[in-house]
């Protein structure tokens, strides 16, 4: 059943609530059975500003938005009612978006359907809302200085600023789109990822190449089901386009490849000679089938010729999506590559891409990623991949750390760890060896560490891991996988590192210094560097593990909402957080989570207000006091979202030992210690709601598009509200305290 929500009167209310400022009222009505009147009368009742126009732009930027507030409100068909969709369109954007349904938890809520009755206008409970509105938050609802997806124009319309005209010591450079749709961004025109102020920004802060998801099935023929391919000249055409406008800026345009993609079963009735490994109801496309290796080659050379002007392709052939038949290790079960080592068929794979390249007479550079390969696969793969290819690793993989006296090891996607590791450094040794060039992906800007920000100014950590790179004799970067495309200081710290003129920095501090000049003016330079000197140690406080930074509630923050008794719903992969702790902490005693977590919010906290106080001494110009103003924001929206997580997870612990309590003294301090925390985290959610209003970038990320929206901060008001009035005070009144 869906996560209870006391705070509002009914679920019809949560749900014109949440889609008051996403979704047209009369769309709304049309799922509850009203009128758009109907829709708008129960938000006045609630106290909600008159919601603006939803324009055609917002409204194609925010599916997976709708779709994740509407994830525990709407049965299946009211959701897709909601959306405008067909069942297909929904079922491939769970699969492909960027794995959406994983996000969701892998499991749909069984939700009642919603209905629109006057009755609810006059609901008992209804006229609390607008009274703690008032009590919260005045009259500033509604107000916002940068509405939501506002930041999408400022980066189209870019600015004037020059590419970066130094040599760099890395080639490629090269990131994601910081506002692209991730699942068939090719097909939509209108929401061009790439437009053309945005490229000449990330140009200026000294990126030299973009990247975007491609399907085969999308842009080449595919011969067993064309209908798979209805679109693919359009798409080609876009590409090659894409690949015209950004040249003229010195940036390559690289596509993602993670095939050949696994059919549903039912393909294989017509085709059974293509089948290799199954998992549930997919298989593979055995790439030990002539047939197979034939379309994959054909279909890249297809795509060269079409945009011959593409920089390349990078791949995955070990991702969490299935591929080929040994991308899981389960290449056993099938009774061709059973009998070939899995060296053997992934390099294979990537030998038929380098001859489509090659067919085709493309420039084009292949990019060979070893994410997913088993540690003893890997020196027979790089022995036996084509000698043209690049092998791409993640810098800081293997990592180990200490943090709160527990000893971890690194994965990925992390700004708090300063690479490279053991495991990258090996295969690049390897690499080296067999005359391959070699890659280095980081997380310049973000990580899922916090992707709830443009970039973690702890530019520092950042600055370090480049110059350690450059050390290790790395040809090229991936700046970032789906989050880190803003341009920002990392990346220019990064350009000015690389310099390969004699005008280049000798050290880190060096390169900050300049940056901080260029981006604050003279005066405030040694400040701003200082303080994310002092971001980045604080920040390698932070307590990471794999399951933790997709687990915890660091992306959502202060929105997470918080409930009185356990939901028993799992986190979810960087989706609902939920109350579930114990993923939370992963391998960290919940103490030391906390603890480390409070350490890194009180250095983003100190240090925005140290240099905000140094920032108000000074005459600043126009532009300079906006340029501080705005990273202030990013540093305190930061420290708010550790903050949360501690604070969350501090709530979790008192709730259960008011629980468990035996003793009044237990009582209450469980108690003493919800009450002190929930005003806390209410008092975080309407920090963060007054900064979400400043900076429309603030709980946006490419793939999972707004993690929470002014109104959901909010909504955890209410939530903290309920809590604080309602429920706290029946526990004081049990146990007497």
């Amino acid at each position: 059943m869906p996560v209870p929500i006391p705070h509002f009167p009914s679920p019809v209310h949560a749900f014109v609530w949440r889609n008051w400022a996403l979704v047209p009222s009369e769309r709304m009505a049309k799922v509850l059975r009203g009128t758009g009147a109907d829709v708008l009368a129960l938000g006045s009742a609630m106290g909600l500003p008159r919601p603006g126009k939803v324009s055609a732009d917002q409204w194609r930027r925010s599916y997976i938005t709708i779709i994740k507030r509407n994830w525990h409100l709407l049965p299946y068909e009211q959701l897709l009612e909601l959306l405008g969709w067909s069942p297909d369109k929904l079922a491939y954007t769970l699969r492909e978006d960027d794995f959406l349904y994983v996000k969701l938890g892998n499991h749909k809520p069984k939700c009642t359907p919603l209905k629109f009755s006057n009755d609810l206008l006059n609901v008992e409970r209804a006229p609390l809302i607008p009274k703690i509105l008032q009590e919260e938050f005045g009259n500033s609802l509604g107000k916002y200085q940068s509405p939501l997806f506002s930041f999408v124009k400022d980066l189209q319309r870019g600015v004037a600023n020059k590419p970066a005209s130094h040599e760099s010591r890395f080639t490629p450079r090269f990131c994601y789109s910081y506002f692209a749709l991730y699942g068939d961004p090719l097909l939509e025109p209108k929401a061009d990822p790439y437009p053309e102020g945005y490229l000449r920004q990330l140009a200026a802060s000294g990126v030299n190449g973009v990247w975007l998801q491609g399907l085969l099935s999308k842009l080449a023929p595919f011969p067993w089901d064309p209908k798979q391919s209805v679109g693919s000249k359009e798409r080609l055409a876009h590409l090659a386009e894409l690949t015209r406008r950004a040249s003229k800026h010195g940036i390559g345009v690289y596509l993602y490849l993670n095939e050949p993609r696994a059919m549903p079963l039912g393909f294989f009735t017509s085709n059974p000679n293509l089948k290799g490994v199954r998992e549930g109801d997919h298989a593979t496309l055995c790439t030990s089938v002539p047939e197979v290796q034939d379309y994959l080659q054909s279909a890249i050379a297809h795509i060269c010729r079409a945009a011959p002007g593409l920089a390349g392709f990078f791949t995955i052939s070990g991702s969490e999506n299935l591929t080929n038949c040994w991308s899981h290790g389960g290449g056993g079960s099938c009774p061709r590559c059973a009998k070939r080592k899995p060296a053997e068929v992934i390099a294979e794979l990537h030998s038929f891409f380098q001859a489509g390249i090659k067919d085709a007479g493309s420039k084009s550079r292949l990019l060979v990623w070893d994410w997913g390969w088993a540690d003893d696969w890997v020196p027979e793969i790089i022995q036996r991949l084509p000698r043209e290819v690049t092998l791409m690793s993640v810098s800081e993989w293997s990592l180990p750390i200490e943090r709160g006296g527990v000893k971890a090891s690194v994965g990925e996607y992390s700004i708090s760890s300063i690479g490279p590791g053991p495991r990258a450094q090996k295969h690049w040794k390897l690499a080296k060896q067999r005359g391959l060039a070699t890659i280095a992906k980081i997380q310049a800007n973000n990580s899922w560490e916090l992707s709830a920000v443009p970039y973690i100014p702890a530019v520092a950590n950042v600055a370090q891991h480049a110059a350690n790179l450059l050390k290790a004799n790395v040809d090229g970067l991936m700046l970032g996988w789906t989050l880190g495309g803003h341009p920002s200081p990392n990346l220019q710290v990064i350009a000015e590192l690389s310099r390969k003129d004699a005008d280049a920095p000798r050290t880190p501090e060096e390169a900050m210094l300049r940056v901080a000049r260029s981006q604050f003016g003279p005066q405030l330079a040694a400040a701003v560097v200082q303080a994310w000197t002092r971001w980045s140690k604080a920040f390698r406080e932070f307590p990471f593990d794999g399951g933790l930074v997709y687990s915890a509630p660091l992306q959502v923050g202060p929105a997470n909402l918080l409930w009185e008794k356990p939901t028993g719903f799992a986190a979810s992969m960087v989706g609902f957080p939920y109350d579930d702790l114990e993923r939370w902490r992963a391998v960290y005693p919940a103490p030391v989570y906390i603890g480390q977590l409070e350490k890194v919010a009180d250095g983003f906290l100190d240090g925005m207000r140290e240099l905000k106080a140094v920032g108000g001494k000074l005459k600043l110009s126009g532009p300079e006091k906006a340029r501080l103003a705005e990273e202030l924001r990013i540093a305190e929206a930061a420290g708010l979202h550790f903050q949360s997580a501690a604070s969350q997870a501090r709530i979790v612990m008192a709730r259960r030992q008011l629980a468990q309590a035996k003793a009044v003294d237990d009582a209450k301090k469980g108690i003493e210690d919800l009450q002190r925390s929930l005003e806390m985290e209410k008092e975080a959610a309407k920090r963060l709601y007054s900064l979400q209003a400043e900076d429309s970038r603030l709980g946006f990320e490419a793939s999972n598009q707004y993690y929470y929206v002014p109104l959901d901060l909010v909504e955890k008001v209410l939530n903290c509200r309920d809590l604080l009035d309602r429920w706290l005070p029946t526990q004081r009144e049990k146990w007497k305290v």
